[in-house]
């Protein structure tokens, strides 16, 4: 029998409809998080139980990995430069599925919805070409909802809402990777990199395989890793792996940076450390004609890429399996 659908609730409305930029997690076959940022211009069907986003072929090991793994979460975690007046935390959590081929109906209606939140698209014989790939190759990802947990306040703290699926007990610590649960990376260099980007959040693998994330602070920091402010109740005690996303965005995405980590988070009496074990980051320039010509550079680059090693095929072979929920 098919479940009812999981319709947000009304508190969270404002920000699913009005954010500019969200975090996305999902899960590594290792039983870690990655946890990114997209803008999902407001996609998704209320009486449905749908959230959507949509990513490219240029990305192909995300896409991959939630393809092998549906169970991804979004968390709408910062009102800067949407449209939405609340200050809710929302985690929405379900299982994902990827249309790898949508309909122009569908991409003209991502077109219309991206404007109010990234702009006029630009248009024109040469814009045509330039961004035809990054606009008519683009890939959807729709999470049917599970749950949605709402939080009064952005550093989620104060009673917390559930809609859908009660939330599990917390989960149980994870056994240590084989090369040790210590940095990996100069944890010097990444507290500098991500001093300037002011929004983060953690993610980590809950008790029922969907993916929770949570805001952080950083604290302070030293050999052994970043020592995390988090709300209490938020974190299961013990080790996990666990991913961390830091980032800053300017209005319409004109300008961005983002660093996303992987690591090993230890919770204890005495608070959160999280030993990052790969770093990774990106940056957008402030410019949108730069902006929108490496955009479409980049996707025609991506598209050719994942045609000629095979990924797109790959994708569309595990696209077509019978997902696991």
């Amino acid at each position: 029998m098919t479940p009812a659908p999981v319709r947000w609730p009304d508190a969270a409305d404002p920000a699913i409809r009005g954010d500019l930029t969200v975090a996305v997690a999902y899960i590594t076959p290792a039983g870690g998080a990655v946890v990114t940022s997209v803008s999902p211009v407001g996609l998704g069907d209320r009486e449905a139980g749908l959230i959507s986003f949509t990513t490219s072929l240029g990305f192909p090991k995300k896409l991959e990995r939630i393809l092998r793994n549906p169970h991804v979460s979004l968390a709408y975690h910062t009102r800067e430069h949407g449209f939405a007046a609340t200050d809710s935390y929302v985690l929405v959590q379900g299982a994902a599925s990827v249309d790898l081929q949508p309909s122009p109906q569908r991409l003209a209606q991502l077109r219309q919805a991206s404007e109010p939140f990234l702009g006029e698209t630009k248009r024109g014989p040469i814009w045509d070409w330039l961004l035809r790939e990054y606009h008519q190759e683009r890939v959807f990802v729709d999470v049917d909802i599970r749950r949605v947990t709402v939080w009064p306040d952005l550093t989620a703290r104060g009673t917390v809402t559930v809609t859908g699926a009660d939330r599990p007990e917390m989960a149980t610590g994870q056994k240590p990777p084989k090369n040790g649960t210590d940095p990996r990376v100069d944890v010097s260099a990444v507290a500098r990199r991500i001093g300037g980007l002011p929004h983060r959040v953690l993610a980590y693998q809950g008790a029922d395989g969907l993916p929770v994330i949570v805001p952080v602070a950083v604290s302070g920091h030293d050999d052994t890793g970043l020592h995390l402010d988090v709300p209490p109740g938020l974190l299961p005690p013990g080790g996990r792996r666990a991913g961390l996303l830091a980032h800053a965005f300017q209005p319409q995405c004109i300008g961005l940076g983002m660093r996303t980590l992987t690591g090993w988070l230890t919770v204890t009496d005495e608070g959160a450390l999280y030993a990052p074990h790969t770093s990774k980051g990106l940056a957008a320039p402030p410019y949108k004609t730069l902006l929108t010509v490496s955009n479409g550079l980049l996707a025609k680059h991506g598209l050719r890429r994942a045609r000629r090693d095979g990924t797109a095929e790959r994708l569309r072979q595990l696209a077509a399996r019978d997902p696991v929920n």
